[in-house]
């Protein structure tokens, strides 16, 4: 990003929401970087550097502000190819990838050699790919520490550090603080789940997010109550799965979500944190997306294309829905998830099972899931993209090559090119994917054939998949 000192600091003096997270001004009377938005006075303007990254800033040696912390911000959205793979690498770095990989293990997982993955990652982010994760290592740390009463070996350990010397001297070296001084002046009180913020550039359409969640929502495995969203969670840890739950509910006045999740997850914390972020689209830009869709968004500004905590989910869904009800698909899905999913104990909002995962379904005889009412043809589509991506062949989310994993969703039987653009709307994240041939999409903007339909949406580009959910939300609204 080109940052532009007179813009920046214009920025800085509104504390304008929209640019959280854009970049980072760092002040030399301080030796501390802050994000647009902190509450403390303005510096002085000659006083003030600007970075696009938090790990730019603490390479040129500054400390992240304990007022209005930066490991809260919101990330960016990129759209080119460069950015995006940059940015695909800096997601799995900062959900912990490299505590238990190397470079080479993640640039083979973005789908690139490491030596352009890290020169794209330097052209982007400003520094390596090593300094980003000792940023990001440093300031899970911090927020551990601040937010939570874990022990300090749990810290540094969830964080990504080896040891806890490592962790304290790490600590105590790039940001002045003895971790130990942090946590007590924290005051967090111990208790059986952990909470954490996750901020977003407003608005942000919380009712609207909740409401496509509810229709579609999979009894057992999510649940809304009282504007509280929550859901069954499966996660690997090592050799270890963890299976439990997670509740979000919004806080507009902080201009985030709070995620609260049991104890036993605190080892995934990194994962919890990062799929919620792209389950609620929080890093979107809603200022750019809804000037540029105009009225289609102008009774309902901020909303999102709510993610995907888990990608195999989402396709599986999207497979089982073709051309039938969204409550006998929900029907089915359930019996999917209570049949083969995983128990969960202690939920609350009658959370009782997780959806079943692709190794799962992979072992499956084809008669496991026709029995349960899904077409032999869907059923063999369930089945082999189970086994692809429980092999590793097919990756579901948003750190995926595009293009690829396009390519061998179309390759699969009975993978209409509708549900391809579904899954890459929200398990791939891709803000441009149109499911042209929609019945719902065709029926609203009465255009017939695919092509006429695909020059109407041009005017919504790169933004189609958010025109797409404002559609969907008018032919429900209308229907309810």
């Amino acid at each position: 990003m080109n940052l532009d000192p007179d813009m920046c600091y214009r920025t800085l003096l509104s504390r304008d929401r929209r640019f959280d997270g854009w970049f980072y001004v760092a002040v030399s009377s301080t030796g501390i970087y802050c994000r647009v938005v902190c509450p403390v006075r303005p510096p002085k303007r000659e006083n003030c550097s600007y970075f696009s990254t938090t790990a730019a800033a603490e390479k040129a040696g500054y400390r992240p502000c304990l007022r209005c912390r930066p490991e809260l911000a919101p990330g960016n959205g990129l759209l080119d190819v460069s950015s995006r793979l940059a940015h695909a690498a800096a997601t799995l770095i900062t959900e912990g990838f490299l505590n238990d990989a190397s470079l080479t293990d993640l640039a083979n997982r973005v789908g690139v050699t490491e030596r352009h993955l890290r020169r794209i990652f330097a052209t982007a982010y400003g520094v390596s790919m090593i300094e980003f994760a000792q940023t990001q290592r440093l300031l899970l740390a911090k927020r551990l520490l601040t937010d939570t009463a874990l022990p300090l070996a749990a810290v540094a350990l969830t964080a990504g550090f080896g040891s806890v010397r490592r962790f304290n001297d790490l600590f105590v070296t790039r940001y002045g603080l003895n971790p130990l001084r942090l946590r007590k002046a924290s005051g967090a009180s111990a208790t059986d789940h952990l909470s954490f913020m996750l901020g977003y550039r407003p608005p942000f359409s919380w009712p609207g997010v909740l409401a496509f969640l509810s229709r579609r929502a999979i009894s057992s495995v999510e649940a809304i109550d009282d504007e509280v969203y929550s859901r069954a969670v499966e996660l690997t840890c090592g050799e270890r799965k963890l299976a439990a739950w997670l509740s979000v509910k919004h806080v507009p006045q902080r201009h985030a979500i709070e995620v609260t999740v049991p104890m036993v997850l605190a080892p995934v914390i990194g994962q919890v944190l990062g799929r919620v972020s792209r389950l609620f689209d929080l890093n979107a830009r809603p200022d750019l997306i809804d000037a540029q869709l105009g009225e289609l968004a102008a009774d309902m500004p901020g909303m999102r294309v709510p993610g995907a905590f888990d990608g195999f989910e989402i396709a599986v869904r999207a497979i089982v829905g073709q051309q039938i009800s969204a409550s006998k698909t929900r029907s089915i899905l359930a019996c999917i998830a209570a049949r083969f999913g995983t128990k969960i104990i202690d939920a609350p909002n009658a959370i009782a099972t997780t959806f079943p995962s692709a190794d799962v379904l992979a072992a499956l005889p084809a008669s496991s899931l026709s029995d349960l009412g899904i077409t032999v043809i869907r059923t063999e589509a369930i089945i082999e993209l189970a086994k692809e991506v429980a092999s590793g062949r097919l990756l579901l989310e948003p750190m995926a090559p595009l293009d690829d994993t396009l390519a061998a969703l179309r390759r699969i039987r009975g993978v209409g090119e509708s549900t391809v653009q579904t899954i890459a709307m929200r398990a791939l994240a891709w803000p441009n994917a149109f499911p042209e041939g929609d019945a719902v999409l065709k029926r609203q903007l009465d255009q017939l054939s695919p092509s006429a339909l695909r020059q109407h949406a041009t005017r919504w580009e790169p933004w189609r998949a958010y025109a797409t959910l404002h559609i969907w939300r008018h032919s429900e609204e209308h229907c309810s």
